[in-house]
């Protein structure tokens, strides 16, 4: 009902007529209206002047004439700056709250970007007095409720509990340790379902950053249980829940209380705000229909669905399929010391080729790996250290693409060229990001050049130049490259692409999934 297509792909009628956010200039921090003068502080700490098109059109949805009247659906490319855009609003308009509670929880689909969107919290939040939480599973959930809940004396040796009765979660003597709560969603489902004290009663604001990857995957329903538990009306709340607990703490007194906490005075029943976000964003009414938006709103940057970096310079690289990591060791030898990300279709193809190329001693490069194989704190470390330029390259498997921002990258290598458009766009935005310049390099086979062609005009690009490496620095590469091979070959032995997980089941009989390998 009330659909519209395009060709053949459906529209919800408040996708037709988008905001462009790249109408908008930047604007300077010092002028920006309504702002703490403490948060002013706290980003120029950050190294930031101005802020972004999206985060200027944000904060007037969210603080300025919009008082976030309309959720907010956010379409703008990688780099563009939408992690400000919501944590600086959000920090703001909960600076002034006087009892410590749950208000803000912003949803991630993996432990590395929530950790980085944290730091983003963190850095602003500590200047207002806001406390921010992480549940990724990082470390053992009963250190992550002793971060996130207060927990009274005579509960102290049962944490952790399964619940039976709504009465029960909202004992008195629990108190939340923090304003705003940075999650992925299986982690965030294990403190719903198991933690004492840990409520979603007094959210005001929902973030679903990375949208599309969110709604893909059913992360055990996180989102529907979300939503269910930040609504309430009379039929649904436990006639015991308001009959035992004082007027402040049953679900639908706390709603009326934080109603009247964010102005909406005489509104029994304050919706949740939300906010989604991604430079991929899908237009699937299906999955959009999930997150129950209210009277959303479009914002995009640009005319067309996939955005890239203003100021990337795509290239692409023919090379015989052999030959490919020759030629990449050719390539990252004519970049010199300048940073470099390379992504690869797969974790072990990420390990293969980081063992093979370090193998090239006289490239004098330092080059680690990254990938999902790896522990959360050697990722951690890895990433760290990338950052502060310990090393120059890293080999990543598609953990990377999605949000992950290390200042400094001028260039992005696709060692295996991506098979969707928003693959390449997660990738290519690891550089020319906040206004800088960027590169991104394709290693292509002839026979892949065409479809590689068809995937960029899908991002309305078609100026791909063609570069090369000079047989200068081929040829000289061509002994080590066998030796290279050799010490491989005995070093790694070839790994199963998809371990056995279970069985298929068919017509009565079991049959074990075929092992394939690389």
């Amino acid at each position: 009902m009330g659909e519209q297509k395009q060709g053949s792909i459906p529209v919800l009628p408040w996708m037709r007529d988008p905001v462009d956010v790249s109408l908008c200039q930047e604007f300077p921090v010092d002028h920006v209206p309504c702002l703490d003068s403490r948060l002013k502080v706290a980003l120029q700490n950050m190294g930031i002047s101005e802020l972004f098109p999206v985060q200027v059109v944000v904060w007037q949805e969210i603080v300025g004439p919009g008082n976030f009247e309309r959720d907010l659906c956010i379409n703008s490319p990688t780099g563009s700056g939408k992690t400000l855009a919501y944590a600086l609003p959000i920090v703001q308009t909960l600076s002034t709250r006087v009892v410590k509670c749950l208000r803000a929880l912003v949803v991630l689909p993996t432990r590395d970007l929530a950790l980085q969107v944290k730091e983003v919290f963190d850095e602003i939040a500590s200047a207002v007095g806001l406390s921010v939480g992480l549940a990724v599973g990082q470390s053992s959930i009963a250190d992550e409720i002793s971060q996130l809940v207060t927990v009274p004396e005579y509960e102290a040796g049962s944490i952790c509990y399964v619940p039976e009765d709504i009465s029960l979660r909202l004992q008195r003597g629990f108190q939340s340790k923090v304003d705003i709560l940075v999650a992925t969603p299986g982690r965030l489902m294990d403190h719903i379902n198991t933690t004492k004290g840990f409520t979603l009663e007094h959210l005001q604001y929902l973030v679903v950053d990375e949208t599309d990857r969110l709604l893909r995957e059913a992360y055990q329903s996180w989102l529907p249980t979300v939503l269910e538990l930040t609504h309430y009306d009379d039929e649904n709340i436990s006639p015991l829940a308001n009959s035992c607990l004082p007027y402040t703490f049953g679900p639908l007194r706390t709603r009326r209380t934080c109603g009247v906490e964010r102005g909406f005075k005489g509104k029994p029943y304050p919706r949740i705000a939300k906010m989604v976000l991604s430079a991929t964003l899908t237009q699937d009414p299906s999955k959009l229909s999930q997150l129950d938006l209210h009277h959303p709103l479009f914002l995009k940057a640009g005319k067309t669905r996939y955005q890239l970096p203003v100021n990337l310079e795509s290239y692409q690289l023919i090379c015989e399929s052999n030959l490919k990591p020759l030629y990449l060791v050719g390539l990252l030898q004519t970049l010199g010391q300048e940073q470099c990300i390379v992504f690869t279709k797969s974790v072990v193809s990420t390990h293969r080729l980081c063992v093979l190329v370090n193998f090239f001693t006289s490239l004098q490069i330092k080059i680690r790996e990254y990938s999902s194989l790896q522990r959360q704190s050697v990722r951690s470390k890895t990433l760290k250290a990338f950052r502060k330029g310990d090393f120059q390259v890293l080999v990543s498997s598609d953990a990377m693409t999605r949000g992950m921002d290390v200042e400094g990258i001028r260039n992005v290598i696709n060692y295996d060229m991506p098979k969707y458009i928003k693959t390449y766009i997660h990738r290519a935005g690891r550089t020319a990001r906040a206004g800088q310049t960027g590169r991104c390099f394709t290693l292509l086979r002839k026979d892949e050049a065409r479809q590689f062609k068809k995937l960029l005009q899908k991002a309305d690009n078609s100026s791909c130049c063609e570069h090369s490496v000079p047989s200068s620095v081929i040829e000289p590469l061509q002994p080590t490259y066998e030796s290279a091979l050799k010490k491989l070959k005995e070093t790694v032995p070839r790994t199963p692409k998809k371990l056995k997980v279970g069985f298929k089941f068919s017509k009565g009989r079991n049959h074990e999934n075929e092992t394939k390998y690389t």
